[in-house]
């Protein structure tokens, strides 16, 4: 006991962990992860700045885009030191209060994505619904204030977490599951009454994830039922085309969040591979397939990216 309230109470650093089983080859599985970072970040970056110099795309669904794609590198620079240090320099050491803060910013750029996700389901019902008064639904105004609410939601809803990880005694042990710190990987190693984590993590997940993938449904349902009230075949599928983009991104950050909720849930079922592959996942899909999906399915992001660069290009000769 009197090792619990001293040296175990707050340990000095945990251990994160790559692969298991495959510590020797880390180093080459840090070049294509190291290549996803590039992707993610950079092509964010163009997507903000294509969007930014492009005034036909200062309309509500590229702003609402811009915000997801900031989202996605603020996402990815949370992650990439701690990852690199396991895979490039099998470096596993982070210091306490470093996990802590780390863990603070990528749940809440998750949260933050989740609400612009729904703010962008939002603008597409809006869009089709109401294509007449789509501007003048979605003013300027109106579209910072849904991003400052993704913000500050974000922030008071995972601020209490650090907080209420540092009450609890540590025993045991310091090695957690994945290569960046997760709230219940961490949760997990505490010798404490955990209760109150416990309840407050799942109404941070029912009020925050539960409740966006809720109006998300119900704004594609009430899409679904606009557009089959077009008459056009035509009509149907250009109104829907102009989902695809969102529906597939909806995809892609929710299947591997609920996966990973579930593996930490019922853990003692799975392998360790699928722990870090499932992590992985939910760490790299979206901010690298964002950028990807936009610039090839949205016309007008290809056209604008193209006059861009060929502009640039002309500059340069």
């Amino acid at each position: 006991m009197g090792l619990i309230n001293s040296s175990w109470f707050q340990p000095p650093i945990l251990l994160l962990t790559g692969i298991p089983g495959l510590e020797t080859v880390q180093i080459w599985i840090s070049i294509p992860l190291g290549i996803m970072y590039l992707i993610a970040v950079l092509g964010n970056c163009i997507i903000l700045f294509v969007i930014k110099i492009t005034p036909s795309l200062h309309e509500p669904q590229y702003i609402f885009l811009s915000m997801l794609a900031a989202t996605d590198i603020g996402l990815s620079l949370s992650t990439l030191p701690t990852v690199l240090n396991v895979f490039l320099l099998n470096h596993r050491e982070i210091e306490f209060h470093c996990c802590l803060t780390q863990m603070f910013f990528i749940h809440t750029f998750s949260s933050m994505e989740s609400a612009i996700l729904l703010a962008m389901a939002f603008d597409r019902f809006v869009a089709i619904r109401n294509p007449l008064h789509y501007t003048v639904i979605l003013t300027q105004s109106r579209i910072t204030g849904m991003g400052l609410v993704a913000v500050v939601r974000g922030v008071m809803l995972m601020a209490p977490l650090p907080i209420l990880l540092k009450r609890l005694p540590f025993c045991k042990g310091i090695i957690l599951s994945h290569c960046y710190c997760y709230h219940p990987d961490i949760m997990k190693l505490a010798c404490g009454p955990v209760r109150v984590n416990i309840i407050y993590g799942l109404c941070l997940v029912l009020c925050s994830f539960g409740v966006d993938s809720i109006f998300i449904i119900i704004s594609y349902t009430l899409i679904l039922k606009t557009v089959l009230g077009i008459a056009s075949k035509d009509g149907q599928i250009k109104a829907l085309n102009t989902c695809v983009s969102h529906i597939f991104t909806v995809f892609i950050f929710y299947v591997p969040l609920i996966v990973l909720a579930l593996i930490h849930r019922f853990g003692k079922f799975t392998s360790p591979l699928l722990h870090v592959t499932m992590a992985n996942l939910f760490l790299f899909l979206t901010p690298v397939l964002n950028p990807l999906v936009y610039s090839l399915k949205t016309k007008q992001i290809r056209s604008a990216l193209h006059k861009a660069f060929k502009g640039r290009g002309n500059t340069l000769k």
